[in-house]
């Protein structure tokens, strides 16, 4: 944990947008805003600390279930995107505010959908009770950040999309598949962890 700790840029500075990818997203989409949104990249405490991620509602309009961080839109009332990653966590798997920690952020990343996501880096209480939205969430799973530290897990691939190559990366843990803006966020945070 104290190697994840050092790599987040701090509370104190969150990161503004363009996302890290924004010459590959405006080849895409153009120049047009992004929405702002945030997730929780929160890890549960432990002898061996676990990502917590949600498989999305398979009845959901949007990345029907795919793997994602809890997160999503940043309302007008939300004073921040920690603010915005800490409500979605509570209103899709039950997160408390009082058992999350956070710790910093990743770098912005913009998504196909239209999307600049800030990611909130954060430490779960290990005692913290977590249960999917129904309307929402399918399923609450975690993986050991052991196990995405491991070189070999990471799996690197080419997707066309709208005629352009895309450089690709995921992870298969248990059956899920990590991939997509899921996969490159942890991709950003290997990099800060000089892990790639």
């Amino acid at each position: 944990m104290e190697a994840l700790i050092t790599a987040v840029r701090p509370l104190s500075a969150p990161p503004v947008g363009p996302g890290w990818n924004h010459a590959e997203m405006t080849e895409l989409l153009g120049n047009r805003a992004r929405q702002a949104a945030a997730v929780l990249v929160g890890f549960r405490e432990g002898v061996q600390p676990r990502l917590v991620l949600t498989v999305r509602n398979d009845q959901l309009h949007a990345h029907a279930g795919q793997v994602a961080f809890p997160g999503g839109r940043r309302d007008p009332a939300d004073s921040d995107a920690l603010d915005t990653a800490l409500r979605e966590s509570e209103e899709e798997i039950g997160l408390e505010r009082a058992m999350v920690t956070p710790l910093g952020y990743l770098d912005c990343f913009e998504t196909i959908s239209g999307f600049c996501i800030t990611p909130v880096v954060a430490k779960i209480a290990a005692e913290a009770q977590l249960y999917p939205a129904p309307g929402e969430v399918a399923e609450v799973f975690e993986v050991p950040l052991a196990f995405l530290l491991e070189p070999a897990n990471l799996r690197r691939y080419t997707m066309e999309f709208r005629g352009h190559q895309r450089p690709m990366v995921e992870f298969v843990h248990g059956g899920h598949r990590i991939w997509g803006a899921t996969a490159a966020m942890l991709f950003n945070l290997l990099q800060r962890m000089g892990r790639t």
